[in-house]
């Protein structure tokens, strides 16, 4: 039996390193987000590289679904998905997500928004997908019998072994060291927008330490970490805490 992963966050999230720690285990395949197309068909936004995702991707969300429900990719034991939460059409029917063992991640909206406007000029609340957690979050808890764990980006750069040993033991899979290092550079599952977003990732050899920072916005920028701020602290306070 293939155990499915879904972890979903927004942009700007530790989302990619946590990409490379998995697919860094010799046992799993992994896919990066794979409903992007779809959102920007979708949507009609333009975003960095549009018209290269566009030709990477399924534009329709049932094919989506169908790649993560089939046969995992070279019949892997773990299939790993990173998946952005404002990519999924919120009117659809979700129920598949049963089948998936999924994961909250959440990062402090003023850190992501600073982040996000480094790639992108413009940024607004549904840009970073913090309210669809919220959402996402509660179904998911009317829909599976699992627990829903929340994990913060920041708890989790502070211990990020404990960390992934507990989402391993919660997975019902072994450990392995192998999730705190991976090599330099761009990887064969790096989504076509790669140049655009991941030259951090590409630098890394491993979990950055968390360092906390200042983080300067302009009005607008403070507006929207603000709007989405009541939705990061529900989440917050569902998260994961690991006993010391």
């Amino acid at each position: 039996m293939t155990v499915r992963v879904a972890m979903w966050s927004g942009p700007r999230n530790i989302s990619t390193a946590m990409m490379r720690s998995w697919e860094n285990r010799p046992d799993t395949e992994v896919v990066d987000e794979p409903f992007y197309a779809a959102y920007l068909h979708r949507t009609g936004l333009d975003h960095p590289g549009r018209d290269e995702v566009l030709a990477s991707q399924p534009t329709d969300p049932a094919e989506v679904v169908a790649g993560l429900l089939g046969p995992a990719p070279d019949g892997a034991a773990v299939h790993y998905s990173k998946q952005m939460t404002h990519h999924l059409d919120m009117a659809e029917d979700r129920g598949w997500l049963a089948e998936l063992r999924n994961v909250l991640l959440i990062r402090d909206p003023r850190e992501v928004v600073a982040s996000y406007v480094r790639s992108r000029e413009a940024c607004e609340p549904e840009d970073i997908g913090v309210w669809q957690q919220v959402t996402l979050h509660d179904e998911l808890v009317d829909l599976t019998d699992d627990d829903v764990p929340v994990i913060d980006a920041a708890d989790f750069l502070r211990a990020p072994e404990a960390h992934l040993r507990w989402l391993c033991d919660w997975l019902g899979i072994a450990f392995t060291d192998r999730m705190l290092r991976w090599p330099l550079g761009p990887r064969r599952s790096d989504g076509v927008w790669a140049p655009y977003w991941y030259d951090a990732v590409w630098a890394s050899t491993g979990f950055a330490a968390y360092r906390p920072r200042a983080v300067e916005l302009s009005e607008h920028d403070a507006a929207v970490a603000e709007a989405c701020r009541p939705a990061y602290d529900l989440l917050a306070a569902r998260r994961l805490v690991l006993a010391d």
